[in-house]
């Protein structure tokens, strides 16, 4: 296996690649070979005593590759616990609650349908990334994956039914007494939102839900399953304002991830959503610690003190989310990119338990998700993400911090630039040459504007 290939397959959290030119059935059982060697290592025990979780999403190349992650699992020693297909969130979960060695969902989560991949956790359902296990995988493959002292002896399989235990865990995050009558427009965009949230909002009895895209459809025949993408949610958008629903929610492909249309049909920020589900989780847990990453809005710090929590704030990623949450505790962590991570969820992140706790949230507090947006729209002026590609990003960071001297200056992650009513955060990309813009004015939109348009003439002259 060539290792230009897997230099453009092993990304900063998982394996992703086209089918069949990146990765084939071989990369998948070398995959599955090598995630065993690694979780032995880590878990200080032989392969034969792994115990090892396996799904795959409803692409139309998944069962043939997950069937080869599972051999190569098997001619390691492990015992592999297969899910079949079920959505990523149900793999972690699979992990935490039977206390597996790790496991890995075979997922190209959001990408075009021409895509494959695995996520890969270790035991506690925490992710393997670039700096934690993945690059010893790809080495491994790189160099043959030599005989390491005596073979174990093969492994076996157990096929396991999640959908029902999985299900009932979720529901019960939330008082399904209290869900009060709303209208929802639900776009499973043909992933696994269908099947693993759909029986449990089917519970909900004051819920009139109105669900599209809603069957596992490989080929997604009428948009790709990222919800991010301003041109995949003009679906949902249309049809929230159309039938006059309430909130309309649409999720990734793999469904890990869950996003909101308010019942105006506009899109909710992931830096408005962490903190109102902030707000939900400490009703529940008061004084917690709830995670946010650096590029979030100060609607999210304020909004968890307010409610006499302590807002600790993070590097973006998931890998870094779920390891500080596990090593030193945090019940809730919300990402700007839709992730949100739950402690009684193993620290994994759900797009299950979001649209549950908002849709508790809305219900309890008898006010519309767009009132309670308001709040946050008209006080925290946002600019969203913006990408720029430079020759050299950590120059550009440099003048960066000479430029804005005066202000407080952090490097938790890339640059953030903190004044009193305004700040952004710039930070490369993993993986391209890229430089990523977010922003925020505490005055108005238009000094949002004015400011965000300055930072990027530094950025891009």
């Amino acid at each position: 296996m060539p290792v230009t290939e897997l230099s453009r397959i092993f990304k900063a959290y998982d394996v992703r690649g086209l089918y069949g030119d990146e990765i084939d059935g071989d990369t998948a059982e070398a995959i599955g070979r090598g995630l065993a060697r690694v979780l032995a290592r880590l878990g200080g025990k032989p392969a034969s005593e792994l115990r090892v979780g396996l799904g795959r999403d409803m692409r139309l190349s998944a069962p043939e590759l997950a069937a080869r992650y599972r051999d190569g699992l098997v001619a390691e020693g492990a015992h592999v616990l297969d899910a079949g297909m079920v959505g990523t969130e149900m793999l972690y979960w699979l992990v935490g609650s039977r206390g597996l060695d790790g496991g890995l969902m075979c997922t190209a989560s959001h990408n075009p349908k021409a895509y494959t991949g695995a996520k890969m956790v270790e035991r506690g359902a925490v992710a393997l990334s670039g700096d934690r296990g993945l690059q010893d995988i790809r080495k491994l493959i790189e160099d043959g994956l030599p005989e390491i002292g005596s073979h174990a002896p093969r492994g076996s399989v157990e096929a396991v039914d999640l959908y029902a235990d999985f299900q009932a865990t979720a529901l019960a995050m939330i008082d399904p007494d209290a869900i009060r009558p709303l209208t929802v427009v639900l776009d499973g965009g043909n992933g696994m939102a269908g099947p693993m949230v759909g029986p449990i909002l089917e519970q909900l009895p004051n819920l009139t839900l109105v669900p599209t895209y809603w069957q596992p459809d490989g080929e997604f025949p009428d948009h790709e399953p990222n919800p991010l993408l301003p041109e995949n949610r003009e679906f949902i958008i249309a049809k929230v304002r159309e039938t006059g629903a309430d909130l309309g929610i649409a999720w990734d492909g793999d469904a890990d991830r869950c996003f909101f249309i308010d019942g105006d049909g506009e899109f909710v920020a992931g830096d408005f959503l962490t903190a109102l589900l902030a707000a939900s989780v400490l009703e529940k847990v008061p004084g917690a610690d709830i995670l946010y990453d650096v590029r979030a809005s100060r609607a999210v710090p304020d909004t968890v003190a307010r409610h006499g929590g302590r807002a600790v704030v993070n590097r973006v990623g998931h890998a870094f989310f779920k390891t500080r949450m596990r090593d030193e505790g945090g019940e809730f962590g919300g990402e700007v990119s839709g992730h949100y991570y739950f402690k009684a969820f193993y620290n994994a992140d759900s797009g299950t338990i979001p649209a549950l706790l908002i849709l508790e949230l809305l219900s309890k507090q008898e006010r519309t998700l767009s009132e309670l947006l308001g709040e946050l729209r008209s006080t925290y002026f946002i600019s969203g993400e913006i990408n720029s590609e430079v020759a050299d990003p950590q120059a550009k960071i440099e003048e960066i911090r000479a430029r804005y001297a005066d202000a407080e200056i952090t490097g938790l992650d890339g640059i953030s630039v903190d004044y009193e009513d305004w700040h952004f955060n710039v930070r490369p990309s993993n993986t391209e040459p890229l430089l990523r813009l977010n922003l925020e004015s505490l005055v108005s939109q238009a000094d949002m504007e004015r400011r965000r348009d300055e930072v990027l003439d530094l950025i891009r002259s």
